[in-house]
């Protein structure tokens, strides 16, 4: 029975569309944490880091990602969520961390305006400070790392599918 797959990566690099099509393709569930927080909190995101400040919202999603409770589904996760020690060791209890890896330069094209996007920068902080900041922690973070760099979705998913059938018969060896 395979774990829960798990994406995590910068805002813009694609987790939840990406995470909609694996889950299709590998018959998996698919979970928005982003959007179960928002149920959770009955806020928009952007809404509780107005109102709670950036801390106040990593708080509020470290404890909302750390109590999730899914089997079998992919779990797209919001680009702060490596923030939460919590979160991500539950997270790598209940599933494999897919980290999606893309470039700074990409990601800035495709996010567009960060504060629409609900990116959370402390106050002249900027957008190559963060990626810099967050590259080490997704790193540390995840089992699997898919570059992601001028590939479609489906060489995305194709990629993370044989890296994880990889992993597994690596496990099963060991085993």
């Amino acid at each position: 029975m395979m774990k829960n797959i798990v994406l995590i990566g910068m805002p813009g690099v694609g987790k939840s569309t990406v995470g909609v099509v694996l889950a299709k393709h590998v018959g998996m569930r698919f979970l928005d944490s982003d959007l179960v927080i928002q149920e959770q909190t009955g806020m928009l995101l952007h809404e509780i880091i107005t109102k709670e400040g950036d801390d106040g919202f990593r708080q509020v999603e470290n404890r909302i990602n750390a109590s999730l409770q899914v089997k079998h589904s992919v779990i797209a996760t919001g680009g702060s969520v490596i923030y939460g020690k919590e979160a991500m060791r539950h997270l790598k209890e209940i599933g494999t961390v897919v980290y999606l890896k893309l470039s700074c330069p990409a990601i800035a094209e495709r996010l567009g305006d960060l504060k629409e996007r609900g990116v959370t920068l402390r106050k002249g902080q900027t957008l190559e400070q963060l990626y810099d900041e967050r590259v080490p922690l997704y790193e540390r973070y995840a089992d699997v790392i898919v570059d992601c760099e001028n590939k479609s979705i489906r060489e995305v998913v194709a990629q993370i599918v044989a890296r994880l059938m990889h992993e597994n018969q690596r496990k099963v060896c060991k085993d």
